[in-house]
């Protein structure tokens, strides 16, 4: 019998500074490509052309459990990839009870700090959505996907997509 690795514990790093028990909740990047079809005499139908990547494809939502001032002042922030966020997590294989490591490292900056509502008595919680340059995925110390849309870099399983592309334009 197989199952699938579900996430059974993490942990968040903002510039290093440990965020243990603090994070319940992160939307990690949704990775997509900007495409545009193409169609051209004697094709039956299109091709969705590569154009890189979506102007979100690399954005994350973090939900801090209350407020924060440390991570309140990185609002300021005033390069694109001014903060470094680390995601630690581990996932287990409930057939086997294998647990393997995976990471997510980005640069970015905030773009939005949503407080939530305010209410004597509630649970508070307030959202942060990152707007990143970089981003890698490693999982069971292997390197599975990076970008680095600063430096024109675009690596999968290992391998350097956009290598021949910066060798044409002299990078």
């Amino acid at each position: 019998m197989a199952l699938p690795k579900k996430l059974k514990y993490f942990n968040m790093f903002f510039d290093g500074d440990n965020y243990f028990g603090m994070v319940p909740e992160i939307t990690p990047a949704k990775l997509t490509k900007k495409t545009e079809d193409y169609q051209a005499g004697g094709m039956p139908g299109s091709v969705a052309v590569d154009l890189g990547f979506d102007a979100g494809a690399l954005d994350m939502d973090i939900t801090l459990g209350g407020m924060d001032a440390g991570l309140m002042k990185k609002w300021g922030v005033t390069t694109a990839d001014g903060m470094q966020v680390r995601f630690a997590g581990s996932y287990q294989d409930d057939a086997t009870g294998d647990a393997v490591p995976c990471e997510i490292q980005t640069r970015g900056r905030f773009t939005e700090l949503d407080p939530g509502s305010a209410k004597v008595g509630d649970d508070t919680s307030h959202k942060y959505t990152l707007k990143n340059t970089y981003y890698k995925l490693t999982i069971n110390s292997e390197e599975i996907i990076e970008i680095d849309v600063l430096n024109m870099i675009y690596k999968v399983a290992g391998v350097d997509v956009l290598e021949k592309h910066r060798a044409n334009i002299g990078l």
